[in-house]
């Protein structure tokens, strides 16, 4: 094989382009190469020759002499070097070759392997998505809850749509009331079943039955049964106990309680700030709530000075974590003090003693009116007192005497925003001062007003509700004495967003989050 000379510079530099039989190596001035083949380019000043060395075969190799040039004598010429240099030069090309080789090994292996555990997986992987298809199906949650009260049983069936990070949404509500309430079968306490299995049959026709096994079932009753002995009140509750037992909902032995004046208050102001956005985040403010039940009256909110938590007995502040958040309420319950309730104390009557053959007169009522009225399964007697001054100055002075100093005033609730709820959406109905079904707004001097009006209406024979003078004067006089002025405003709704606004809502949510805490 013959070897063209390459111009000879002070420093070349070779590029090869390597097929398999050819390798190469650079070259510096003061070295010689040695090729068995290959494309060689060298770039000089500019200017590119190329030279193309290609073995035929192994005997074309030049012997050691023919390669053995005297570069000192042949400037110009490149120099070979002797065959025991040929060795180091073949490294270079084997060692790529075999890193090349490593390289793709590794990239079949690593192929290889994705495919076996791509099979492998396929299956826990089908077996993951039905769980979360079972998880999304899931996200469906029911509710029950019992509202035992005073004058009648409720059951409110919820269906929430759950989000791991916010607050439930809800979904649907069914409900259904009977009357009398279970304080009314206190001496046969094996009667109150009936009406809870017919309120139960609402739960398990709303109800997928799927989901009966994962339905939380609660009873809270509230001042009926507060108002009674201790142990009928407990007979009571163990009868509904045995209804629940045999039900096909999970229940725990405090599914059935009778619920703290306070606990009533804060279940009250949750449902109504659910509905009302004001637990979803900041951006919605809380707003007050005032309840009037029949045997006994709430308020509740969440205090923004903290002169109002100082100030206050210490009993009436209460702090409660939900929705991933932690909330202080100024919260009180004040028993005794319905409407039901405060109307016997007004007429002079006591509660839970039998009315007898005693008459209760009072100068709440008509001068000439006589009558009974059934209050917790008593019956009472009444008669109006004689003519003397104007009925309701005379009223007014026996509501006074009955609430004094039974109610602490709030300064702050004269800035707040507050819903007023149950009697107090009724009496107002009865006056004709909002609509029945969607509800309003007015002033607490919209019920001096009509107080003042039915009950000199009274006096000249007119009306057909014997009680409502009495009822609007204690309504008045116990707002003011809660800390509200006569023209302060308040929004008074039986439903926000089509539910009802009572405190079974709230409740339903306080027991849920207690079972996932334990």
């Amino acid at each position: 094989m013959q070897v063209r000379p390459i111009k000879h510079y002070a420093r070349v530099q070779i590029h090869v382009i390597i097929p398999p039989n050819y390798y190469v190596i650079n070259a510096r001035h003061g070295q010689a190469v040695t090729f068995l083949a290959g494309v060689i380019s060298s770039r000089t000043n500019g200017e590119q020759t190329e030279q193309v060395f290609r073995r035929k075969n192994t005997h074309d190799l030049p012997s050691e002499n023919e390669t053995a040039l005297n570069t000192r004598n042949s400037p110009n010429t490149p120099y070979c070097l002797p065959s025991q240099y040929s060795s180091i030069t073949m490294k270079i090309p084997k060692l790529a070759f075999i890193f090349l080789l490593l390289v793709c090994l590794v990239v079949y292996l690593t192929y290889v392997k994705r495919r076996f555990e791509t099979r492998k997986l396929s299956k826990p992987l089908l077996e993951q998505l039905s769980r979360t298809a079972q998880v999304v199906s899931e996200t469906f949650q029911y509710g029950i809850m019992f509202d035992a009260g005073s004058t009648g049983t409720r059951i409110h069936v919820f269906q929430f749509h759950l989000e791991s990070s916010a607050a439930p949404k809800l979904g649907s509500e069914t409900f259904k009331a009977i009357k009398p309430g279970l304080s009314a079968y206190a001496d046969d306490p094996e009667k109150c079943k009936a009406g809870l299995l017919e309120l139960l049959k609402v739960a398990k026709q709303t109800i997928p039955p799927a989901q009966w096994s994962s339905t939380p079932l609660a009873l809270r009753a509230t001042a009926g049964l507060r108002l009674l002995p201790g142990e009928k009140a407990t007979q009571l509750l163990d009868k509904a106990r045995e209804v629940f037992e045999a039900s096909s909902f999970p229940h725990r032995p405090n599914s059935v309680a009778i619920m703290d004046g306070t606990d009533e208050g804060v279940s009250a102001w949750i449902t109504v700030n659910f509905l009302l956005g004001g637990l979803h985040g900041s951006e919605v403010p809380t707003v007050g709530m005032l309840d009037l039940g029949g045997g006994s009256t709430q308020i509740t909110f969440s205090p923004q000075d903290e002169k109002t938590i100082q100030t206050s007995p210490i009993d009436y502040v209460t702090s409660f974590q939900m929705f991933n958040s932690s909330r202080t309420l100024y919260s009180h319950s004040y028993l005794g003090l319905g409407l039901m309730s405060a109307r016997l104390a007004v007429l002079g009557g006591v509660e839970g003693q039998p009315g007898g053959s005693q008459e209760l007169v009072s100068p709440c009522l008509a001068p000439d009116y006589t009558g009974e009225w059934e209050h917790a399964e008593v019956t009472y007697t009444l008669k109006g007192q004689k003519a003397g001054e104007p009925i309701y100055e005379s009223c007014l002075s026996k509501v006074e005497k009955m609430i004094y100093k039974r109610v602490q005033k709030a300064e702050e609730v004269k800035r707040m925003e507050f819903y007023a709820f149950s009697y107090y959406y009724d009496r107002a109905v009865d006056l004709g001062l909002i609509d029945e079904k969607s509800g309003g707004s007015l002033r607490v001097s919209n019920y001096i007003d009509g107080a003042k009006k039915v009950c000199k209406d009274m006096e000249a024979g007119a009306g057909t509700n014997p009680f409502l003078c009495l009822d609007l004067t204690y309504i008045s006089v116990l707002l003011q004495e809660l800390g509200f002025p006569p023209d302060k405003e308040l929004k008074l709704a039986r439903k926000i967003n089509e539910v009802e606004t009572s405190w079974a809502l709230g409740a339903t949510f306080y027991y849920m989050e207690s079972l996932h805490r334990h």
